[in-house]
C-alpha cells in the first residue's frame, strides 16, 4: 500500500509539497447519477422547470466548482485548470441522469478532486433546481472514472 502524503511524520495533517514535481498534462473524470421520477425527467428534457434549464446551470455550477475544489478540499492546491467539460448521458428507460465531468491542467498536480466535485455538484444543481416538484431524487455512484498523467501514471476504473 502507498505511503498516504497528507501528513508529516508526527501524523499531523499537510498539504503536499510539490515545488519538484515534473509538470504534466493530467485528465480526470469523475461520473456521478442522479435518479429521478419519469415525470420529472421529462419535465427537464422539455425545459418546463420554473428555475430554467436544468441541464445548462447544473453544468456551469459543475464548472465553476472545479475552479473552487481548493476552497472546499482543505488540502487541495489551488489550481489553474486549463479545461473543464461537463456531459450528460440520460437513461430514459430507467429514470436516471449520468454526469461526466472531465478536467484538465498542465501542472504539477492532479485534478481528480476538481473533477469529483465538479459531478458532484452538477449533481446537487440538479436537485436543487427539481427539488419543488420531486423530492425523491437519488445521488448516487460518484466516483473517480479514470485519470492520466502524473508519477502515478493512469487509472481506469474498469479495468
Amino acid at each position: 500500500m502507498n505511503k498516504l502524503t497528507h501528513f508529516d511524520k508526527n501524523g499531523n495533517a499537510v498539504m503536499v509539497d510539490v515545488s519538484q514535481k515534473n509538470e504534466t498534462e493530467r485528465i480526470a473524470t469523475a461520473c456521478s447519477s442522479i435518479s429521478l421520477s419519469k415525470e420529472t425527467l421529462e419535465c427537464i428534457k422539455n425545459n418546463q422547470i420554473g428555475k430554467g434549464d436544468v441541464l445548462g446551470v447544473a453544468r456551469v455550477a459543475g464548472i465553476m466548482a472545479a475552479k473552487k475544489t481548493s476552497d472546499l478540499i482543505p488540502m487541495c492546491h489551488p489550481l489553474m485548470l486549463t479545461s473543464c467539460n461537463i456531459d450528460y448521458e440520460i437513461d430514459e428507460i430507467n429514470s436516471n441522469i449520468k454526469i461526466l465531468a472531465t478536467v484538465k491542467i498542465v501542472g504539477k498536480t492532479g485534478v481528480e478532486m476538481e473533477a469529483l466535485t465538479a459531478a458532484s455538484v452538477c449533481a446537487l444543481t440538479i436537485y436543487d433546481m427539481c427539488k419543488a416538484i420531486d423530492k425523491k431524487m437519488v445521488i448516487e455512484n460518484t466516483f473517480l472514472l479514470n485519470k492520466t498523467g502524473g508519477k502515478s501514471g493512469e487509472f481506469n476504473f474498469f479495468e
